[in-house]
């Protein structure tokens, strides 16, 4: 199976010898395109660092609040069955792809970054479900009844967005083992999950700890959203 030249030129502009190769998500009926774990184990050069801090190819790894949210949602269908559904920073497309496989009625995948849309296109065909693509969620309407959200929470500063994804939907879904415990009127986690990012980063065991937090629209949101239609 040969990778979208697309992603694998832009991947080995960051890292000469790097290939995507497709991986079988461990207890998942999934797969993604990612980079091979097994031909980088080795020191990157000084440039290469630098490449990759600037412009991470973060769209070509399983980060381990995406996959956790995806063997959620297969195990939980109820959260999405049926039901209209925005990936946020969806990077890889992994969450997205699940809500399908689930059975969301639509799933969108949102992400600013046009390598990540076209990650999650190369991911829903090697997966065999359709996706639709936004590059901007403060363009789309307030149609959605659950926004997905994995991994974004990673720097401080997003969390203003927790509010935000209440703008464009019912109720959000938020995995994330980065931030301990954020505190948020909304928000109230309901899951402690296990997983770990693909390829294997060695990163510290509490990063393997995702917590799962929930949130539903209040009536002052609801009131909002009314009155910018």
């Amino acid at each position: 199976m040969i990778a979208p030249l697309d992603l694998q030129q832009a991947l080995g502009e960051l890292l000469g010898d790097a290939q995507l190769v497709p991986v079988a998500l461990p207890d998942t009926e999934l797969k993604l395109w990612l980079i091979d774990g097994d031909n980088m184990d080795r020191a990157f050069s000084p440039e290469e660092t630098r490449r990759i801090l600037h412009e991470p190819p973060y769209w070509s790894f399983c980060w381990a609040s995406g996959l956790a949210l995806a063997r959620y949602l297969a195990a939980f269908p109820e959260w999405v069955e049926g039901k209209r559904v925005l990936d946020f920073g969806a990077g890889s497309g992994v969450a997205g792809i699940a809500a399908v496989k689930a059975g969301a009625l639509e799933v969108v995948a949102c992400d600013l970054d046009p390598l990540a849309i076209a990650a999650c296109r190369a991911n829903a065909e090697l997966n065999q479900v359709e996706l639709s693509y936004s590059t901007d969620f403060f363009a789309e309407a307030d149609r959605f009844d659950l926004i997905l959200v994995a991994d974004v929470l990673y720097d401080r500063a997003n969390l203003p967005l927790l509010d935000e994804f209440l703008s464009r939907g019912k109720e959000a879904l938020v995995a994330d083992s980065r931030v301990r415990d954020f505190r948020h009127p909304l928000y109230q986690r309901i899951e402690m999950l296990e997983a770990m990012t693909l390829p294997d980063l060695a990163e510290p065991e509490e990063f393997r700890h995702v917590s799962l937090y929930h949130a539903r629209r209040s009536q002052e949101h609801r009131e909002q959203a009314r009155s910018h239609r």
